[in-house]
Formats: structure tokens, C-alpha cells, sequence
């Protein structure tokens, strides 16, 4: 089978390098990939990945290419395309594609349209209205006492979400979104929530149409800093399982939040087949759904797919057929913990072309893998290439043990103003681990 992944981080090296274990991948190409997924090979025949150097963007170069290729499943990775509607035009082409369509997209790609859904189906959420004008915005993070989450619409590479303490962070907040265009065109309607206090966890779904699979949980490290300090960003470190829902828990929450999903969208004519990502606060009331995303999360999808058991080429087979109610997830029981090394600055301002030292000793380490994201070859070196440079993953028999492996991993990886966090799965240890 010819395989081609669109994307070019750590989710896609991740998805590259489970899709290549698959005795049913002959060949595997990503567009426009990255030096890391470059030098992944395939288990059925030794062949090395071939990277294209097509923008995940540039929808017809990418249809042109699957023609050209004899494509036979094409995997999509970021949320960009998906919005642009790169599912419905390899459709429209006769091309076998996985990934939400653009009308399910819409669910990530606009917020406003995500809240009003949730509230129409009775899918737990914060209270949140929406808004294209600044000054009732403003008046409605009054009535929250400016303890509010300002979110702009549109996507905004997860860095669109302002977290307010008070009415003048929350005035700020929107005027740098709505006013100051700080994300752009995303910022021309907002959301604001009320601030959920809680434990956030991200969940996974695989989608068909008709049926959900629900993935284990994970936690991702959106800000900088150590502490949940410093800015958002696109995630610094992920883990899973966690220890925050008993499988009764868990199963509870899928009754609340997937089912009334599913038959949401049937609903209403929205034909969801992909990944379903619901960011969920576990507040004293309940679980409650903060977004939803339309694709894997980065980095969730490393600790997920190191844990993951199946074909990924199956999975993703039967989520575009509609056949997933006849296969059973399957996930080792060990955890996974993923650290994120990122350039200094990030998620501000950064430099690129920094020479990475280290790499082939840290994935000499048993149950350890580094997933690329934003690296580049220059003449001959592997330096960085992006905010987020790598996803340090390994497993563990328990938490403690792949936190431990995983830090152990980042201590022999060396570049110019490397930062990560050093607290990624804490929450879940006791205090004096």
C-alpha cells in the first residue's frame, strides 16, 4: 500500500512511524515531513520514508501528487488542510483520504460554532457567549467577574487562548485579540468561557461516522514554563495513562460527552470520520468539554501511538470504511511520557539553525523514541528548524520509571538555548517523587 502523511511535526513523525510498522505499507511518503521522519524506514521492506517538499497547505500540488504516486490512503495530520477542505477534495477525486471533512472541521476551526453545538446537544461546556464586538465582550467578562478564558475563534496554532484573572486582564486580553489582531483573521469573533477550575485531560476518540473509540487518557503541558507558568503554547509534554478517571469514570464520560457528540452530528448532517479530540476539565460538577480539536493532538499522539497495540493502518482503514465497531483497540500496559525540547524564545520569538548534538544516544536508550518536529538536515548536521524541535518519548512500567527514562533521554540532547519543562507528568506523582 502506498501511503502518503501531510504534515510536518512531531504528530506526523509519530503517525509516519506507526503507520511504517505495518506489514501493509510499501511505501510511505510525507509532505512536506521532516529530517527526523526522513530517516524512518518500513518494517515490510527496509524502504526509507520519502519526504516531498509540498506545503500541507498547497491542496491541488498535494491531490497532483497522490494521483502521481498511485496514492492508495492519504493521512492527514495538521488542522489547516482539513479546514481548507483537503478531505472533500481528494473525495471529490476519488481519492481514499483520512480526516474529518471540512464541515466536521469546523468544530476545531471555529469555536463559536464548537460552543453553540455543545450547548444545542446538552454536551457538558462552560458557560460562553460569543462575540464580534469588543466593547460586549468586554461587558460579558464583567458579568464573570474578568475571571474568564478568552478565546479567538479561528485556529490559531493552539496559541489562541488568553486565561484572565480579572476584568483588566480580561479587557486586555480581548483588545489584543479583536482590536490588535494578535492571531489574525482567528480573532474576528471570540468566546469567552468562565474559568473551570480543575484537573484538564485530553481525550481521543477514533471516529467512523456512526461509531466512537475512545482512546486512554492523556495530559498535555500547554504553557512554557514549569508550574503551568508562562504563555500557551502548542504543548510542551504529554503522558499517559493518567491516574485522574477510573475506567468507570472514563466510560461515564463517554456517555456524556460522546454519545450526545455522535448523535449531534447525525443530527445534523455532519459525516465525522477521524479523530475527535475534546479538551475536558474534570471540575467538581463533572467533566466538562473547554474545545474540541479535529485531529491527533501534538504531542498526545506520540504517548499514544508508542502505546498503541494495533495496525494503525487498519484503524485508520476502518475509521474511512465505517467498519470500526468490528475492531477493538489494544494499548500496552506500560506509560508513556513525552518531553518536549523547544528553541529559546518559544513561543515568542526564536532562532533556527541550531546545531542538535545527541540524538542517536538518546534513541539508543531502551524503550525510547524521538519523534521530530521541527528539525532540518544543513549541510549534513541536523539542526533546528521550528519552536518545537523534539518529542522525547519512552515507556515505563510506571510513571515514575518513563519520567525518569524520558528526562534521562533529554539530558543527552544538546542545542543552542534548548528549553523544556521539567515538571511533565508531576501532577500525577506524589509530591516527594
Amino acid at each position: 500500500m502506498n501511503i502518503l502523511v501531510i504534515g510536518s511535526g512531531g504528530r506526523e513523525h509519530a503517525l509516519v512511524w506507526k503507520l511504517a510498522q505495518s506489514p501493509q505499507a510499501t511505501r510511505i511518503w510525507c509532505a512536506p515531513g521532516n529530517a527526523g521522519i526522513a530517516a524512518e524506514r518500513l518494517a515490510a521492506n527496509g524502504a526509507l520514508v520519502e519526504c516531498a517538499p509540498i506545503s500541507a497547505e498547497d491542496l491541488p500540488a498535494l491531490l497532483a501528487f497522490a494521483a502521481a504516486k498511485a496514492i492508495d490512503l492519504t493521512v492527514v495530520g495538521p488542522d489547516n488542510p482539513l479546514a481548507l477542505g483537503i478531505v472533500d477534495l481528494f473525495q471529490t477525486h476519488g481519492r481514499r483520504i483520512w480526516g474529518v471533512n471540512q464541515k466536521a472541521a469546523q468544530f476545531e476551526s471555529s469555536k463559536v460554532f464548537s460552543q453553540n453545538f455543545m450547548e444545542k446537544h446538552g454536551i457538558p461546556t462552560a458557560a460562553a457567549g460569543t462575540f464580534d464586538d469588543p466593547v460586549a465582550a468586554k461587558r460579558f467578562a464583567a458579568k464573570l467577574g474578568g475571571r474568564c478564558v478568552v478565546k479567538a475563534d479561528g485556529l490559531a496554532l493552539g496559541k489562541g487562548v488568553l486565561m484572565c484573572e480579572n476584568q483588566a486582564e480580561a479587557e486586555r486580553a480581548v483588545d489584543e485579540i479583536m482590536v490588535g489582531r494578535a492571531f489574525g483573521a482567528a480573532g474576528a469573533r471570540t468566546v469567552i468561557q468562565e474559568y473551570l477550575a480543575g484537573m484538564e485531560v485530553s481525550l481521543h476518540a477514533l471516529c467512523d461516522g456512526h461509531t466512537a473509540k475512545l482512546f486512554p487518557t492523556s495530559q498535555d503541558h500547554k504553557r512554557a514554563l514549569d508550574g503551568d507558568l508562562g504563555l500557551n503554547t502548542g504543548g510542551m509534554g504529554t503522558y499517559s495513562p493518567t491516574p485522574f478517571l477510573t475506567d468507570a469514570e472514563l466510560a461515564e464520560v463517554s456517555r456524556q460527552i460522546l454519545e450526545p457528540f455522535m448523535h449531534g452530528c447525525v443530527a445534523e448532517g455532519i459525516d465525522y470520520r477521524g479523530i475527535l479530540f475534546p479538551g475536558v476539565m474534570l471540575t467538581k460538577a463533572g467533566p466538562k468539554v473547554l474545545e474540541f480539536n479535529s485531529r491527533f493532538g501534538d504531542p498526545e499522539t506520540q504517548v499514544y501511538l508508542t502505546r498503541l497495540e494495533n495496525d494503525l493502518v487498519e484503524l485508520l482503514e476502518a475509521s474511512v470504511s465505517g467498519t470500526l465497531g468490528n475492531l477493538e483497540l489494544k494499548w500496552r500496559p506500560q506509560t508513556a511520557v513525552c518531553v518536549v525540547l523547544a528553541s529559546g524564545g518559544y513561543p515568542g520569538n526564536y532562532a533556527k539553525g541550531k546545531v542538535i548534538t545527541g540524538l542517536a544516544a538518546a534513541d539508543a536508550l531502551p524503550d525510547t523514541k524521538v519523534f521530530h518536529a521541527g528539525t532540518t538536515l544543513q549541510d549534513g548536521q541536523m539542526v533546528t528548524n521550528g519552536g518545537r524541535v523534539l518529542g522525547v518519548t519512552a515507556l515505563g512500567n510506571d510513571l515514575l520509571a518513563a519520567q525518569s527514562a524520558a528526562y534521562a533521554a533529554v539530558e543527552k540532547i544538546h542545542f543552542e538555548g534548548a528549553q523544556f519543562r521539567r515538571d511533565i507528568a508531576a501532577k500525577a506523582l506524589p509530591p516527594q517523587a
